[in-house]
Parts: structure tokens; C-alpha cells; sequence
């Protein structure tokens, strides 16, 4: 299994990412999961009123865009994250492509830790979010199964998504 590796397996430097493009349908998604309707995210009036000009992504949607790169390529598949801090340092609008990346600066085999340098760059190179993250890589490789019939960011659930950030927006008209 090519994501999930094991502590002893990593080394210093390594990396991986993922990209994402921010999507209209990932903000009433993303605050339907959490709860989170900030009109900066929402309200087109009430951010153009703000130092922003214009509706910005959740924070933590990026923050998310880094677990995934962490559960789902370094250390990968059964890791468990043990600490995260977060830097936003700019902001992400919908259509920005971001790549989440995470890049490892220790490796601690006797605990089973591994510290992460984590960011987020967009389309343009700048860096929107910066971070480190300690994580607990698996002990064993999951069976294949695991990763088998997961949902993704594919075409073939976008439909669903639409319809269901749809039906979420309407509540809030």
C-alpha cells in the first residue's frame, strides 16, 4: 500500500501534497459540518466591508486540506494527529487552487512521532497557511480494504455535494 507508511519508513525531508481547488460548493459544506456561518464567508455586502473586499474560505478549510494530505499520503492512511499549530497568513477565495503540503522535520521512532512542517500555498505561490504538526503514523500498514469505496473529491460525488450545499444555502434565504 503506496499511503501509509510507518515511522521507521520516513525520513527527514520527505514530502507530500495535494491539490485542491476551492470550490463554490466546499464553503456551505464545510459550515454545514461545522457550524461555522461567518458572514465573511457568505454575505457578499458584509465582506466587501471588510479589510478582505470580498468573501473569504474558512480557515479552517485549508487546515483540513492538510489533514487530508497527513491521513491520506505522509504518513498516510490510520495516522492520528496529536498537535497542530496554524498560522493564516493570507486569505483564500473561492477558485483558488491551494496546495496543502506537508514536509517532515523529525522523525521520533521510540514514541512514534513525527513532526511536520505544514502549508498551504495558492495558485500564485503565496503561502496562505503555515504550520507544524506532530502526528502518530500507524504501527501497522492498514489492510488494503480500508482505503477501498472511500468518498473523495471526485466528479462522481460533486452532484451530491452540489445538491446538498444547495439545499443549505436555500436555509439561509
Amino acid at each position: 500500500m503506496d499511503n501509509c507508511r510507518l515511522a521507521n519508513e520516513l525520513s527527514v525531508g520527505d514530502k507530500a501534497a495535494i491539490v485542491n481547488e476551492v470550490r463554490p460548493v466546499d464553503l456551505p459544506l464545510f459550515a454545514a459540518a461545522t457550524g461555522d456561518v461567518n458572514p465573511i464567508h457568505f454575505d457578499q455586502v458584509y465582506a466587501e466591508s471588510t479589510f478582505f473586499k470580498g468573501p473569504i474560505a474558512h480557515g479552517m478549510l485549508c487546515a483540513g486540506f492538510i489533514s487530508a494530505v497527513i491521513a491520506n499520503r505522509l504518513p498516510g492512511l490510520g495516522t492520528v494527529y496529536v498537535s497542530q499549530e496554524v498560522k493564516f497568513l493570507a486569505p483564500v477565495r473561492i477558485r483558488d487552487t491551494i496546495t496543502a503540503q506537508v514536509e517532515v522535520l523529525e522523525v521520533d521512532g521510540k514514541k512514534n512521532r513525527v513532526k511536520l512542517r505544514t502549508t498551504c500555498t495558492n495558485q500564485a505561490g503565496v503561502l496562505v497557511v503555515d504550520g507544524e504538526a506532530v502526528v502518530s503514523p500507524p504501527k501497522r500498514i492498514p489492510p488494503p480494504e480500508v482505503s477501498s469505496g472511500m468518498p473523495g473529491r471526485s466528479v462522481a460525488c460533486a452532484s451530491k455535494l452540489e445538491r446538498a450545499a444547495g439545499a443549505f444555502e436555500s436555509a439561509f434565504q
